[in-house]
């Protein structure tokens, strides 16, 4: 793993889902390959062979626990790993 590691063992931990930062939770994904459409406050994301896309919105400067929850849900059942830049 790469520079995430702290941040994905946070996500994966799932004790912290409220305290996890919005830029991390975008920058995140984005390190898992998934790509960004914007509409409005809405963060939407995307990446080939994966089904289910997930939209995030910030609450203030964190990302909703519920939302941390979706990501690790997706991070388990597609066994994602941070892509190699």
């Amino acid at each position: 793993m790469g520079k995430y590691e702290k941040l994905i063992h946070k996500v994966l931990s799932g004790r912290q889902d409220a305290s996890i930062q919005f830029s991390e939770a975008v920058a995140l994904l984005q390190a898992f390959g998934f790509s960004l459409r914007t509409k409005g406050s809405h963060h939407i994301f995307y990446r080939e062979g994966v089904a289910e896309i997930i939209n995030l919105q910030p609450d203030g400067s964190k990302a909703k626990p519920y939302q941390v929850k979706q990501i690790r849900d997706l991070i388990l059942k597609y066994r994602l790993e941070e892509n190699n830049e």
